[in-house]
């Protein structure tokens, strides 16, 4: 690898493996690529003058040829119930949000793998907003370097335990950045998450969950949203490519060597639209073949939805339906809501930009798939 060129070589976007052939090109041994890793995620620290255990030459080399460059903090909010949201803003202005969750015994950090997002599911704001482009590794491995920095740095430091990509953006249309930066994440020397405290939330493009099985099987959740095709495909109109049939087929092929394992099925509590006892009891029936199970999400409103959220007393009911057919299910507790941090309220602050064109290319693609 040639280390001649005219933009410095941003080294958040490289996993180990890069990293040691990145080194290799600059004639240092991989021991060296290992040492930075663990400067640039296990201590985030940017600057190459206070990775003490270089040699000056070597930093010198690195502050001319390579940046550690993370995006810029455009806003940062602090909710009540303690979840803290970040604005994000990216060099060429785009601007993602990204969600830090804390727990009693863990703290989830919620991440974006696009600006916006192509899928337009009629209940999500990211949605809503439309598609600009996808995040780089860098970008999307950015937003937990700069979280556990901010996190650290607070009077009472918190830590992040559990990554979700349940952020703006269709994880499965940025594979391989995606999958890259699942690496980083899992590698003992950054970050050291296990795959099983990663979970990767998809709208359900069958073929990519197969691959995600195949290359990199973090926890999968499914945004269902429905019992029927007619209804996801008006809520989801991915369902139109891939109805439920096929992808709870990829379902239970993706849990199909881990007996353990199961798929957390997503499902968004909608006043008068999916949350009967009748819809509960057909989603027992649908997921009988699933190793499962399902996070109820109450519906959090956005400016010109038309959707409301379901009653608690509806809530529950439902809930109590599948409980009782044995099913572990969880009504997601609203957190954030008072900063627009809720599940399906990530909009970037209105930055998305180019609604149209793009999207109909990405609709493209999908149906190429």
């Amino acid at each position: 690898m040639s280390v001649e060129t005219t933009q410095p070589v941003n080294l958040l976007t490289f996993d180990r493996q890069a990293l040691e052939k990145y080194f290799a090109g600059l004639g240092e041994k991989s021991f060296r690529a290992r040492q930075v890793l663990q400067w640039i995620h296990q201590r985030r620290i940017s600057d190459f003058d206070a990775m003490t255990d270089l040699s000056r030459d070597l930093r010198t080399k690195l502050k001319e040829c390579a940046a550690i460059v993370a995006p810029e903090v455009a806003n940062d909010q602090l909710a009540a119930d303690g979840t803290r949201k970040w604005l994000f803003r990216m060099a060429d202005g785009a601007s993602i949000e990204t969600v830090f969750i804390p727990e009693t015994d863990r703290g989830t950090l919620c991440i974006s793998s696009q600006v916006g997002c192509t899928l337009a599911c009629s209940f999500c704001a990211t949605g809503f907003q439309g598609f600009n482009r996808n995040l780089t590794i860098g970008e999307i491995i950015g937003q937990l370097f700069l979280a556990c920095r901010l996190l650290a740095a607070e009077e009472t430091p918190r830590r992040v335990t559990n990554v979700v990509f349940m952020g703006m953006g269709e994880p499965l249309l940025n594979f391989d950045a995606v999958v890259s930066a699942i690496s980083i994440m899992r590698d003992d020397l950054a970050y050291g998450i296990s795959r099983r405290r990663i979970t990767l939330s998809t709208a359900g493009l069958v073929p990519l969950i197969d691959e995600l099985r195949d290359v990199s099987p973090v926890s999968l959740a499914v945004s269902l949203h429905a019992t029927n095709d007619k209804l996801r495909d008006e809520l989801v109109p991915l369902n139109k490519k891939y109805p439920i049939d096929e992808l709870l087929d990829a379902c239970v092929r993706y849990v199909a060597d881990e007996p353990r394992r199961r798929v957390t099925f997503e499902y968004v509590m909608l006043d008068g639209i999916n949350d009967s006892v009748a819809e509960a009891r057909a989603l027992v029936r649908l997921l009988e073949r699933v190793p499962s199970k399902v996070n109820l999400i109450p519906f959090n409103p956005f400016p010109e939805t038309k959707y409301k959220r379901s009653s608690q007393e509806r809530i529950d009911a439902f809930r109590d339906v599948l409980i009782g057919a044995g099913l572990t299910t969880i009504t997601r507790k609203t957190r954030g809501d008072d900063i627009d941090a809720a599940c399906g309220q990530l909009a970037g602050q209105g930055q998305v930009q180019d609604r149209t064109r793009r999207r109909e290319r990405l609709m493209r693609e999908i149906r190429q798939i």
